[in-house]
């Protein structure tokens, strides 16, 4: 009897394991649209730290991420256990948050403040260069600065999560959700860690005296920037599709419309939910941008008539 006692509890962590690793793959599906973004994000904080504290700032945001998830985590399974009301709105409100951010770097990369990002980076270097400079106080900005970032960037992910698994039992949730926390954790900081460091392995087999070495060095050295404009670009074309995509599921009527009218265009309708998704995703982003640079001129016209 204890024999097959053991055997059924064996057999329903297998199954429970096997329902967790496929909701898992699922939520990562979902949550790749963070990922991108969140690499290029996370790089780019380190831009201006010495080069041989680069790898230790990365560690030390890790570190801080985990922190953040540690905390994020187990808030999602209580509002799923206790408010799962709250979860469709909490999508919502992630989606929105996307498509927000995604509409900001448009504006951004069309050239509004480009300045201002250009003259904040040299302000880095100087900064970075200066021997007068705190470099510890330095350092501790920079990672307080990332930490930030990501806790923003984990709650999506892990609402989005959240979302896939809304149905699941508890076990499942906490499998999904710290499985989740985990994985893009290391993944995202793992290659954080090997995108900053990509300059230094190019510089590296750029003085090696084989001339193959310094020809794959050179190559390295110009495809570093192209990486991280490449997941810029993927990152933010990717938050409208996700982003989009949540707002639109979580307009019924105007989901089935999209879907009624993809499966009469045969082939091609398997696009146009995807499509609708970002065309969605890109208007609700620019709706909230607008309103949010009106608040700021508001306030900005009351300050200077205060």
């Amino acid at each position: 009897m204890a024999g097959t006692s053991l055997l059924a509890l064996i057999d329903d962590i297998a199954t429970l394991l096997d329902d967790v690793s496929l909701m898992t793959k699922v939520a990562a599906k979902k949550t790749a649209g963070v990922l991108g973004d969140d690499l290029a994000l996370n790089a780019q904080q380190v831009t201006g730290v010495k080069a041989d504290r680069e790898l230790p700032v990365v560690w030390a945001v890790a570190k801080g991420s985990l922190l953040n998830k540690a905390i994020l985590v187990p808030a999602a399974l209580l509002i799923s256990a206790f408010v799962p009301a709250l979860i469709t709105p909490l999508l919502m409100l992630g989606g929105l948050f996307l498509c927000f951010e995604g509409v900001e770097k448009l504006v951004h990369a069309l050239g509004a403040h480009k300045a201002e990002d250009t003259k904040g980076r040299e302000a880095l270097v100087r900064a970075a260069a200066d021997q007068a400079v705190d470099l510890v106080a330095y350092e501790k900005d920079k990672i307080k600065g990332a930490i930030r970032t990501d806790f923003i960037l984990s709650a999506e992910i892990i609402v989005i999560s959240l979302g896939t698994v809304a149905s699941a039992t508890m076990g499942q949730r906490i499998g999904v959700l710290v499985g989740i926390a985990v994985v893009m954790t290391a993944g995202v900081y793992g290659l954080v860690a090997g995108i900053v460091k990509l300059d230094d392995l190019g510089l590296h087999l750029n003085r090696q005296a084989q001339a193959w070495k310094q020809a794959i060095g050179r190559g390295i050295l110009a495809f570093a920037p192209w990486l991280m404009k490449s997941l810029s670009v993927l990152g933010t074309a990717a938050m409208f599709l996700v982003g989009g995509g949540i707002l639109l599921h979580g307009l019924p009527l105007l989901a089935h419309g999209v879907d009624t009218w993809a499966e009469s265009l045969g082939w091609f309708g398997a696009f146009v939910p995807s499509l609708a998704g970002a065309l969605v995703g890109i208007a609700a982003g620019a709706v909230v941008v607008g309103v949010v640079e009106v608040v700021k001129r508001l306030r900005g016209a009351r300050a200077k008539a205060g």
